[in-house]
């Protein structure tokens, strides 16, 4: 009888064991993970526990992990507010970030999200949010996969319409540069320009600009 059951005690650590395992692989691959994810994949809290207490598993933030001693990603930041909130759209100074099109890195991570949905709240890194109503919101939006993560964000065109838009937060200096950088890069057509900031109303006011740099 003990055989038996010391026999089961040792299929029974095996397939704990192998579970593990596959976790652990299951996180290298998506890169960052919530802990609901895993849940819902077959894993349990425990297990997640286990790997936190034995230096397997790194954890980011509440119910975010990866693997320990995974690569330091570009926009971490930026891909744990997307894992944690994917309704939310990062926008302005954070979408000029996250398109290369500025080399500056905001103190903060600017989101935006509609006016009725709860706002993301984070201690690190800070968050600044933005509500948009409707077409501001809707408009614009690309999703980039990132570490198994999809990061929403504001298309290049999207972007410097909002930056004139909240020009007195972010500085006209900003939306200027951002402006040319886009259209020397041809990171976005002037047509595509021309909408986003007919439909946030700014057109007039980014008129000057746009043939400013197209006759430059």
């Amino acid at each position: 009888m003990y055989e038996l059951t010391n026999h089961m005690k040792k299929g029974y650590t095996k397939c704990i064991m192998s579970k593990i395992k596959e976790m652990v692989e299951f996180i290298r691959k998506a890169g960052i993970v919530r802990s609901r994810d895993l849940v819902n994949n077959g894993f349990t809290r425990s297990q997640i526990a286990w790997l936190v207490k034995k230096n397997q598993l790194e954890r980011l933030s509440r119910g975010l992990y990866r693997v320990k001693g995974a690569p330091v990603m570009t926009n971490a930041g930026i891909v744990e507010l997307s894992a944690r909130y994917p309704k939310a759209v990062i926008c302005l100074l954070s979408a000029l970030q996250f398109h290369g099109i500025t080399t500056q890195l905001p103190t903060e991570i600017w989101c935006a999200v509609e006016a009725s949905t709860r706002a993301p709240k984070s201690v690190y890194p800070p968050i600044r949010v933005v509500r948009f109503i409707g077409r501001a919101y809707l408009e614009g939006i690309e999703e980039h996969r990132v570490s198994g993560v999809t990061v929403r964000v504001y298309s290049p065109a999207k972007t410097v319409a909002d930056l004139f838009r909240f020009r007195n937060k972010t500085g006209i200096d900003v939306a200027m540069e951002a402006l040319k950088e886009v259209i020397r890069s041809k990171r976005a057509s002037l047509d595509e320009i021309r909408r986003m900031a007919l439909m946030r109303g700014v057109y007039k006011i980014m008129r000057p600009y746009m043939e400013m740099e197209i006759s430059s």
